[in-house]
């Protein structure tokens, strides 16, 4: 469980995140959401370590991530796991290579052993035989399961998602979604995805907080959102045409 407790961050003098209060519980797809400049993504480079706030907690399990020195830090990132908004996966190196990555930088693994670990993550987000083939060769579906298989190497605590379905197509990115909640399922991992597509929300939000000009008006679950009442929460879940359809057709029966 990650628990974010009186989060504040500032650039140049302007707030952007103000008094954050949140607990993203394990074994759960947490989602933020929000449109543009929202907040969403400072918060989570906040939460992984890659802006530090002016004030607040960061709590992994109890462990106070601000607080911690560098090693101590170090050590935490090493439960997580991070699938980035375009894969970003290395060009020059093959399929196999790329989520044998972090297993060669942290894992003690013998090279046996790391291979066997990649290919069974390559299985795991289906993608068994494509081992020797470079990104290039692969659709933008399959690079971000290359992605997730990388991200789960070693088999993390923590899996954090920015994005991860930008750039795809619906029916892909269902497929994308219900990989991050098997796998969150599955390994009860505490798994926080930024986004704002509301595809995602509906089908994966178990647990989702919504930021507006950095503070948290709402949370609950996917099967609360469509009757929530927060003004500034309609006017951005309904500007998608399909979440306004579901709930006129909830209100005819």
């Amino acid at each position: 469980m990650i628990k974010i407790e009186h989060l504040f961050k500032s650039f140049d003098g302007k707030e952007i995140l103000k008094d954050i209060n949140a607990t993203f519980e394990n074994g759960k797809v947490n989602l933020i959401i929000g449109q543009s400049g929202s907040g969403k993504t400072v918060l989570m480079k906040n939460i992984v370590g890659l802006l530090t706030p002016e004030r607040g907690q960061i709590l992994y399990d109890g462990r106070d991530f601000v607080k911690m020195k560098k090693k101590e830090q170090i050590l935490l990132r090493r439960e997580m796991g991070m699938i980035f908004q375009n894969a970003a996966l290395f060009d020059s190196l093959t399929v196999l290579d790329n989520v044998m990555f972090p297993l060669n930088m942290f894992s003690s693994m013998c090279y046996e052993d790391r291979v066997k670990r990649a290919k069974h993550c390559l299985e795991r987000v289906n993608l068994p035989g494509t081992e020797n083939k470079y990104p290039k060769e692969l659709s933008g579906g399959m690079q971000k399961r290359v992605a997730i298989a990388r991200a789960i190497a070693l088999e993390p605590k923590y899996l954090f998602c920015d994005e991860p379905n930008s750039g795809l197509d619906p029916k892909t990115s269902i497929v994308i979604d219900e990989l991050i909640q098997d796998i969150t399922h599955e390994d009860n991992i505490t798994t926080i995805v930024n986004t704002h597509d509301m595809n995602s929300v509906m089908g994966i939000g178990e647990s989702i907080i919504f930021i507006c000009k950095g503070i948290v008006e709402w949370h609950g679950s996917n099967k609360e959102i469509i009757n929530a009442t927060n003004k500034k929460l309609e006017d951005f879940i309904f500007a998608s045409d399909i979440l306004r359809q579901v709930k006129e057709a909830q209100s005819t029966h």
